[in-house]
């Protein structure tokens, strides 16, 4: 008597469920394929947009540091061939417009400083960086008469909240303070007694080796770099 096993009702049952989960997970890496190509798209959009993201970006060095090679610069920047006519800068009667005093930053030099050929007299200067011919130079000042020109190597923006971290902040009295709110408050409203707010300056001067000495003039949104020697050279 030949005998033959026959599968159950539940062994097509279990075969239809493997089957059924089987299909169900290969949807699920489908869709988890889907979803990771649309990530990587949008990350790929972002990078377009975004060149570096933001918590990926290497620390930046210190923005005051100045790799330049000063000595360099001292020595291949030309002794400027120009003057102005009497002497006088014709820029300043614009930046004094409004103010009741100068609003360049005063150096007060002890001893003489040398720029090649050029000898800078102690005194008291007011430093004034002006453009000619496309290039950026410091006007020594004294009594409203230019006595020097130096050229500068180096022009570039005032890093934000330098002034606020560096400028001395001057405590007023209570008095002090009421007047200027109401100051303020007038030259707000008043169209005649509004006066443009005068640049922010500061003056940054360090020795370095070999009798040169590194000078940053800071003067509204921009800083200018040139250099000195203390002896001839």
């Amino acid at each position: 008597m030949l005998s033959v096993a026959l599968p159950s009702q539940s062994a097509f049952w279990n075969k239809n469920k493997n089957q059924n989960t089987q299909a169900q997970s290969q949807q699920q890496q489908q869709q988890t394929q889907v979803q990771t190509q649309n990530t990587n798209s949008s990350q790929d959009a972002n990078q377009a947009s975004y060149p570096q993201d933001v918590d990926g970006a290497p620390i930046a060095e210190d923005e005051y540091i100045d790799h330049t090679d000063v000595e360099e610069m001292y020595r291949i920047m030309p002794v400027p061939d120009f003057k102005y006519i009497h002497n006088i800068d014709p820029g300043e009667y614009q930046d004094t417009m409004y103010t009741t005093w100068s609003p360049y930053p005063l150096f007060r030099l002890t001893a003489p400083l040398f720029f090649k050929s050029i000898i800078i007299e102690p005194g008291y200067y007011l430093l004034t960086p002006r453009e000619h011919e496309g290039k950026w130079y410091i006007l020594f000042k004294e009594a409203g008469r230019i006595k020097y020109i130096v050229p500068c190597y180096k022009r570039e923006m005032v890093p934000y909240g330098f002034y606020e971290n560096n400028l001395p902040k001057v405590k007023l009295t209570r008095p002090q303070k009421i007047r200027e709110e109401a100051l303020k408050w007038v030259g707000k409203h008043k169209n005649s007694a509004k006066r443009k707010p005068t640049p922010d300056t500061f003056l940054d001067a360090n020795d370095l080796d070999n009798n040169f000495i590194s000078l940053i003039v800071y003067w509204g949104n921009y800083r200018y770099y040139f250099v000195l020697r203390s002896i001839q050279l």
